[in-house]
């Protein structure tokens, strides 16, 4: 099943059990999502659906602290953020991402600078699926290429 018919579901399932907050959020992400797959000319694919909710959710973390600055209730968007952020791969942690560059040292090693060791990183991580933070690929990518053999 994919991401845009999971959403659909669990939509009419919180219509059902008349919890308006996963309702709303939801409704506006699959919105969007339509909206985004229109323009592209495509469908609502895992990675259009995937690509809004990274969207709305950096859209809650750069607005709730300007928010909360200002003096407002920031629950109901503190909850779609939580909500949202659920539907996200998860990120690997710098130990994982060690750990999967460790077979290619030599080729990380082997890069004439830390930029060119970080493509090839990203290279290797993206062909494993991972879902990485750069600055956690940036520091393994340094602590591989400076351990010694």
């Amino acid at each position: 099943m994919s991401l845009h018919d999971e959403l659909k579901n669990r939509v009419t399932a919180a219509v059902k059990g008349g919890d308006t907050l996963t309702r709303d959020a939801l409704r506006t992400v699959l919105g969007e999502a339509q909206a985004e797959a229109v323009r592209r000319k495509t469908e609502a694919t895992d990675e259009v659906v995937l690509a809004v909710v990274k969207k709305t959710v950096a859209g809650l973390k750069e607005t709730i602290p300007l928010a909360k600055q200002a003096g407002r209730d920031t629950t109901q968007q503190e909850a779609e953020l939580a909500l949202l952020e659920l539907l996200l791969p998860k990120s690997w942690d710098q130990e994982t991402i060690a750990a999967a560059l460790a077979p290619h040292r030599d080729e990380l090693r082997a890069a004439k600078n830390d930029g060119q060791a970080m493509g090839v990183a990203m290279k290797i991580l993206k062909s494993k699926g991972a879902v990485t933070n750069p600055e956690d690929v940036k520091v393994a990518v340094a602590a591989t290429r400076s351990e010694h053999p």
